[in-house]
């Protein structure tokens, strides 16, 4: 929500996604080393990308790490062209003005912005028409039916994709902005953002070729998350992640104490948030709870504008986020 923005009812609580992130450099926490608990990295050759979507070889999903069982995943297997299986994931649908971040383009469930390329891939597209890049575009957002993926107490629980960014710059990417992430499931039964908590595991913007990690909870604005800007790893570098897949994960440990939240690029924590940081109940309504998870492809907002701007004359139409899997493993207490 940019400054100044009167907040939106909370009418439509699951449609609320990741806050501009003003700033962000300078509210980055230091990120902690956790020995035996890093995500298994998979990195995917680099994708030749095709009218269809990506053409690179798929990547089966990953065995579980040490001690943990695989809860859930999807390899996103399927015909060349065909949309999702709405029984296990749900569209979002209609315009960007309604997800409360400043958003221009329109959330469709057409195959033309959210597919499957027949190589094992799901694939967001963003797509212009017309002459003025501030409107016309339409591309694709989704999350799971499920909510049901947490860490219950003394567990630990991840969720991890391997995603190819779009594979835009700097000079032709102003603009979008790709997600992977999660809101509390808490949100569906009432429970107004940030209360309910929100981990964005992925999130880059105008092709920098980078990753954003944030937890949003307590209550907007301020509080004790810093709402609506949150608690964030700030910038971090991601080279190559425009031109081929890597792994972005998220653990919600629950074992040990403080409780911890870490954040994960390639099988490196990069970042963590620990329990401790905000009062107990704040953590507790925010993190203690499970969550569903979403995929989207953003163009323009709030966060965009913060470090530039867009999209504009050179932004390029049919940018892409190649999804290769998710999956999400258990460690019991």
């Amino acid at each position: 929500m940019a400054p100044g923005e009167t907040p939106r009812p909370s009418i439509d609580r699951r449609s609320r996604r990741s806050r501009i992130r003003l700033a962000l450099v300078g509210l980055s926490v230091g990120a902690l080393s956790i020995a035996g608990l890093t995500a298994t990295a998979q990195r995917g050759a680099a994708a030749t990308r095709a009218d269809a979507g990506s053409a690179a070889a798929p990547s089966a999903v990953p065995a579980p790490p040490a001690g943990f069982t695989t809860t859930w995943s999807d390899d996103f297997n399927g015909a060349s062209g065909s949309g999702l299986n709405t029984g296990t994931w749900k569209y979002d649908t209609g315009p960007g003005s309604s997800f409360g971040t400043g958003e221009i383009e329109t959330m469709t469930d057409s195959t033309s912005n959210v597919f499957l390329d027949g190589n094992g891939h799901l694939v967001l597209k963003a797509l212009h028409s017309g002459s003025d890049p501030a409107s016309g575009w339409t591309s694709g957002r989704v999350e799971t039916q499920d909510d049901s993926f947490g860490a219950p107490p003394g567990g630990v629980v991840m969720m991890q994709s391997s995603i190819q960014q779009p594979d835009v710059s700097t000079s032709n990417g102003a603009g979008y902005w790709p997600a992977f992430w999660m809101l509390g499931q808490p949100l569906r039964t009432g429970t107004t953002w940030p209360t309910s908590g929100e981990v964005d595991i992925l999130e880059d913007i105008n092709g920098r070729s980078s990753v954003f990690g944030t937890l949003h909870c307590g209550v907007n604005p301020g509080g004790p998350c810093n709402e609506s800007t949150g608690i964030g790893s700030g910038e971090h570098a991601c080279a190559g992640c425009q031109s081929g897949y890597h792994t972005y994960a998220v653990q919600i440990d629950r074992s040990t104490s403080p409780e911890q939240i870490r954040w994960y690029l390639d099988g490196q924590n990069y970042f963590t948030v620990n329990s401790s940081q905000v009062d107990a109940d704040t953590w507790a309504k925010a993190v203690d709870h499970p969550f569903f998870i979403i995929y989207d492809l953003a163009m323009g907002g709030g966060f965009p504008n913060a470090f530039g701007g867009g999209p504009n004359a050179a932004t390029v139409s049919g940018g892409q986020m190649n999804v290769d899997y998710v999956a999400v493993y258990n460690k019991a207490p």
